[in-house]
């Protein structure tokens, strides 16, 4: 009968739900499915292979085997504080690859390669080539005021009082609304942005633009979407002034990222930024660790051990 069945295959990032929340539950596996059981005992299915990251929030406990099955699903666990500004801890999904890794880090040891990735990046974001003649730190000297005058258009735009940004992240509801609902927003893009670094193979701390973060890769890819998605839906939301601001963010997260094809551009546009060092990849090595379900027609993201 197993012999009648399709082989197992991890479902690509680009056709998965962009993430999900979860919060004062029981992660565990039941009958072989991902459930959240809550304090009532009332059991809630995921469908953890179709979900590229799930975020949980305080008051969430997850078993050996839930984590074992998002591992085997390509699924990015992320343990995160209040309304998602804090991160704790990400479980890995599948595996970094080590033929990426090593690309990933001659692009960024190579100071001539990485001002070529750091002025691609600039490009895809504003839309435009960068200053010729820059160096890393002036572009993104330059960077940062247009992202400050980006920030001030767009809430002009929405009628949203703006002043800097600036927030807390030990004490979240010190914030103004603005910058608690860009909070809560872009930790929902960098959640998907992880999540599709590590399916690509990549490793989220070896950045271009920032450095010495454990997710500077992951803020380096994610704003160059920042500004044609979250951003102008937080200061909406912001506009609006809704009793539950965070929860109304996400919501709306999940609906442009459906709407702009985001997860379908995130790993094309990484490997995009990459070339632009004119450098070839390395092989695979003849040794590497193969993926736990064969996966022969690619079917998968190109980081997937799952």
């Amino acid at each position: 009968m197993a012999d009648l069945l399709p082989p197992l295959k991890p479902i690509p990032i680009k056709d998965r739900l962009s993430i999900l929340y979860i919060e004062r539950g029981h992660l565990d596996v039941l009958d072989g499915a991902f459930v959240v059981v809550d304090k009532t005992g009332v059991r809630t299915h995921i469908p953890v292979g179709g979900v590229a990251c799930l975020m949980l929030e305080p008051g969430t406990r997850v078993s050996h085997m839930a984590c074992a099955l998002a591992a085997r699903a390509g699924t990015l666990l992320v343990w995160i504080g209040e309304a998602g500004v804090r991160l704790y801890s990400a479980g890995q999904p599948g595996g970094a690859r080590s033929d990426k890794l090593l690309y990933q880090a001659r692009l960024a040891l190579d100071d001539s390669l990485r001002l070529k990735v750091v002025r691609k990046m600039y490009a895809l974001r504003f839309g435009e080539e960068p200053p010729q003649r820059r160096s890393v730190e002036q572009l993104r000297g330059i960077e940062g005021a247009r992202v400050r005058e980006t920030y001030k258009r767009i809430a002009a735009k929405y009628g949203v009082e703006w002043k800097a940004r600036n927030y807390d992240t030990q004490d979240w509801d010190k914030g103004d609304l603005p910058n608690r609902c860009l909070s809560a927003a872009t930790a929902c893009l960098y959640g998907v942005t992880e999540a599709a670094v590590l399916a690509a193979g990549y490793a989220p701390a070896i950045g271009f633009i920032h450095t010495g973060k454990p997710l500077s890769f992951v803020y380096d890819v994610a704003d160059v979407y920042k500004f044609d998605t979250v951003v102008p839906l937080a200061f909406r939301i912001a506009a609006r002034r809704p009793a539950n601001p965070e929860q109304q963010v996400r919501l709306a997260c999940r609906d442009v990222f459906r709407e702009s094809h985001l997860l379908q551009r995130i790993i094309p546009g990484i490997e995009d930024m990459l070339a632009a060092g004119e450098i070839e990849p390395p092989e695979p090595a003849e040794e590497q660790v193969g993926p736990a379900i064969p996966n022969p027609e690619s079917i998968g993201d190109a980081g997937h051990r799952a």
